[in-house]
């Protein structure tokens, strides 16, 4: 990762190469900070997307080299001089002014010191570039570090916002839950209060009254007596049974709700009803039908199914 440089770094994080190239060209290649301010404070600029093109001679992320000091560079490395190096009309000025040509032990002196000299520039070079070498391992490392710290907010902030969203989901979940079983709970307490729930006393005693009455007796056949509620027994996947009364008009979509609310499946499980007797698996479009229309009145059992 350190090893990258602004470039590198600017097109890895998803940002496109003509804005990258132009990022680092404006901020003189200080790094990936300046470069991602120049790029936010550029983003509108309507020729942004327009092809970068460099200066002649000039690479992102380096120097050009001027003729004149490549050629010292060269200078510097070329090997040991020797007396054919220097002119032999050379010429020097003596101590009373006089312009004179250079004996052969001058000429060896002079070598010596451009040699010399040779050596100073050559090692300042070299102490040059290992300053300059560790200030671009510096750059990079510090590049490097920066570049991870944005992935690490960025990933933290993915995390958090994942985060809030499931709780929200979890907490419109709940609502909707309570709502239910809130609509439930009110249904059964308006069904108490207008029907009122028949009591075994009630029950027991109605056979009682109607067993003195004579098979003999005269009258016109008893009327079908229309029932206004369902006592409905699910039986669930694991053999426990609930039970429930609900009003005849109610769709069977009621009796899965409340199954849904009340019984022991496991959370996400599908499942669907049915009558054993006779056999009969309720669809999508029985669920709407109500209870006294699909023959479930006055009561009756029904079977939960995985679907």
């Amino acid at each position: 990762m350190a090893e990258l440089t602004t470039l590198e770094s600017l097109l890895e994080m998803g940002f496109d190469r003509n804005r990258a190239e132009k990022a680092v060209a404006n901020t003189g290649n200080q790094g990936i900070e300046q470069a991602m301010d120049w790029l936010m404070e550029h983003e509108n600029d309507p020729d942004i997307d327009e092809p970068y093109v460099p200066p002649v001679g000039n690479v992102l992320g380096g120097e050009a080299q001027s003729p004149s000091s490549t050629g010292e560079l060269t200078g510097e490395l070329t090997g040991e001089l020797t007396l054919a190096d220097i002119d032999e009309n050379s010429e020097i000025t003596d101590e009373h002014g006089v312009r004179r040509p250079m004996t052969e032990e001058e000429k060896r002196e002079q070598v010596k010191r451009l040699e010399e000299l040779m050596r100073v520039k050559q090692a300042e070079r070299r102490e040059r570039e290992r300053a300059e070498e560790v200030e671009r391992e510096k750059q990079r490392r510090k590049q490097g570090q920066e570049l991870q710290q944005i992935r690490q907010k960025m990933q933290d902030d993915e995390m958090k916002k994942l985060a809030d969203q499931r709780r929200k989901e979890k907490m419109e979940d709940k609502l909707a839950r309570q709502r239910v079983k809130d609509k439930i709970a009110r249904d059964r307490e308006e069904r108490a209060q207008k029907f009122g729930a028949p009591t075994s006393t009630t029950a027991s005693s109605q056979p009682a009254q109607t067993s003195p009455s004579s098979p003999t007796s005269q009258g016109p056949p008893p009327t079908k007596k229309e029932y206004d509620e369902s006592r409905i027994q699910v039986r669930m996947l694991d053999g426990s049974t609930i039970t429930a009364v609900f009003k005849a008009q109610e769709p069977l979509a009621a009796v899965r709700v409340y199954v849904q609310m009340n019984g022991n499946t496991p959370e996400g499980q599908d499942f669907t009803l049915l009558s054993p007797y006779p056999r009969h698996v309720y669809t999508e479009l029985d669920m709407e039908k109500p209870l006294k229309e699909l023959g479930l009145v006055p009561s009756a059992v029904l079977v939960v199914t995985k679907k």
